[in-house]
């Protein structure tokens, strides 16, 4: 009697039904070989394996050479699927439209705006505190005193300017009006 490994050791007590002793046992054969070149193909295969791991290495190929050929060959793959393409194509419809055109000529014209308001901030205070570096530090101690000086309303005029440019008109319920105007609503407070 041959050798039983793995499946193959079914005894003989539990034949499955209709199934006659003689045709179990050329089925335990069956499965017998069949392991059997399961096992001699997996020893092939790490043979295999290992003479093409030597191969690559007089090649001088390393697995991160490999890796990176892998992502290449699937970002070319990626590149010339058509969902990609498809992709591609609505983007450039929709970077050609008219209503794209129109919504980036706006944040641009708002980035300059804005821009050149914070360059106006910037100047001012550069210029303000150049100016408060004559003041002595007595005169600038207290608070209603700062508050009440020219620098700092300048400085809370330009803040104010530069809000208006920014958020324009009507804003959070306000009413439009300049920052400069008077608004009988509005406390002393600088921000």
């Amino acid at each position: 009697m041959p050798e039983e490994r793995g499946a193959a050791a079914v005894s003989p007590g539990t034949l499955p039904p209709g199934l006659t002793e003689e045709e179990a046992e050329e089925l335990r054969l069956e499965l017998t070989k069949v392991e059997e070149e399961i096992h001699t193909l997996r020893q092939v295969l790490s043979a295999k394996e290992h003479h093409a791991s030597e191969l690559k290495r007089k090649l001088g190929l390393s697995p991160l050479t490999e890796f990176k050929q892998n992502i290449t060959k699937s970002w070319q793959d990626v590149q010339t699927s058509n969902a990609y393409l498809s992709a591609s194509a609505t983007l450039d419809d929709i970077s050609s439209s008219e209503v794209y055109k129109k919504t980036q000529e706006t944040l641009s014209q708002a980035g300059q705006k804005t821009s050149a308001a914070l360059s106006t901030v910037g100047t001012a205070i550069s210029r303000k505190l150049g100016d408060m570096s004559n003041y002595s530090i007595r005169h600038s101690i207290s608070m209603p005193t700062m508050r009440n000086s020219p620098t700092f309303k300048s400085f809370e005029d330009k803040v104010g300017n530069i809000k208006y440019k920014v958020v324009g008109g009507k804003a959070n319920g306000e009413s439009a009006h300049s920052p400069n105007e008077s608004n009988p609503m509005q406390d002393n407070a600088p921000f």
